[in-house]
């Protein structure tokens, strides 16, 4: 582990990839240590047009005792190269080699026997299917969606028929920009010079976000067919998202208040598929991104939370429930 861009007390690890078509491939995982580890860790994986910058949900879980670790995914953030097109991919199984590396590192490596993954948006739908992939190799032992990718926000004409037709091209044509522009409305409502709490890398995460590719477009469309087809996640799921979403394609207050990029009822809709144990919990005034949002409703997540790990991932020399309520952390 070398010293991480966020600083003391933050690790990062450059893992090795390979070439793909594109040129040589990293991911990076980063990691933060407990300062009374209890054996336990949480491995973080972020959504579309994003990197790991929420150092208050590492605080959250190493005060509680979880060494916290962090994967920024091949040609996001930390690991975008110069050559690379940003955040592409062709199919979400690409990502599984960093996964089953990282999982490896903290559980081989660092000696962790309870691990959690935390998947956020597309990191969502990803840690599903990964850890249905993984389902027998008891690699994870729960899995904490927040706000996860499960469809299209959009009307049904287009996100079924005219997306499976601009997905045929996906084979001949995986880079060619789809011309649709993603509004700025989260990104304003996040980045401290905007009307949010937060700083983070523009660079790494714009506020338009980065440029929809066929590719790209044709591999969610797979994955999420995948996950409405069902999975069979052996462990316990908890699935979190706001009450409600945001609609316009300009900036208004009550876009802080709500999900302003998916519609959260399809989340709802599809939670039963992921597998035989799934929590839902719901929160009003959350944002996309439920740790991002204002301070009262990150004390709610952070508290629901602690409630769930308690219940199901509890300390090995703790009793379930047994440990006291979380506390939300500072923007970064």
């Amino acid at each position: 582990m070398e010293p991480d861009y966020l600083g003391t007390p933050y690790e990062c690890h450059t893992i090795d990839l390979g070439h793909d078509d594109e040129g040589p491939v990293v991911a990076t995982l980063v990691r933060c240590r407990a300062n009374q580890p209890s054996g336990r860790a949480v491995l973080y994986v972020h959504g579309f047009v994003d990197y790991f910058f929420q150092t208050h949900v590492a605080d959250f879980f190493t005060e509680r005792g979880w060494d916290f670790y962090a994967l920024d995914l091949r040609k996001y953030g930390r690991s975008l190269l110069p050559h690379q097109t940003p955040n592409f991919c062709r199919d979400l199984s690409e990502y599984f080699p960093e996964l089953d590396e990282a999982a490896r590192i903290i559980r081989d490596d660092d000696g962790h026997g309870t691990l959690l993954t935390i998947g956020h948006s597309t990191g969502g739908l990803l840690a599903a299917l990964w850890a249905h992939a993984r389902r027998d190799a008891s690699i994870v032992d729960g899995l904490f969606l927040n706000s996860p990718f499960f469809d299209f926000n959009v009307p049904w004409l287009v996100r079924r028929p005219l997306v499976a037709a601009v997905s045929r091209f996906s084979r001949r044509a995986p880079y060619r920009i789809i011309p649709i522009r993603l509004p700025s409305v989260y990104g304003e409502s996040l980045h401290a010079d905007r009307r949010g709490e937060w700083n983070y890398n523009l660079a790494w995460k714009p506020l338009g976000g980065f440029p929809v590719r066929i590719g790209w477009l044709a591999a969610i469309r797979q994955a999420q067919q995948q996950l409405r087809a069902g999975l069979a996640i052996p462990v316990p799921v908890m699935l979190a998202c706001s009450t409600r979403s945001f609609r316009g394609m300009r900036w208004h207050e009550s876009a802080s208040l709500a999900d302003a990029v998916l519609d959260v009822e399809h989340m709802v809709r599809w939670a039963p598929r992921l597998g035989r144990h799934v929590t839902l919990v719901r929160f009003d005034g959350g944002m996309h991104d439920l740790t991002l949002s204002g301070p009262a409703v990150r004390d709610q997540v952070f508290t629901e939370l602690g409630r769930w790990v308690d219940a199901f991932l509890p300390a090995a020399s703790s009793p379930a429930g047994g440990s006291e309520n979380a506390a939300a952390g500072t923007p970064t």
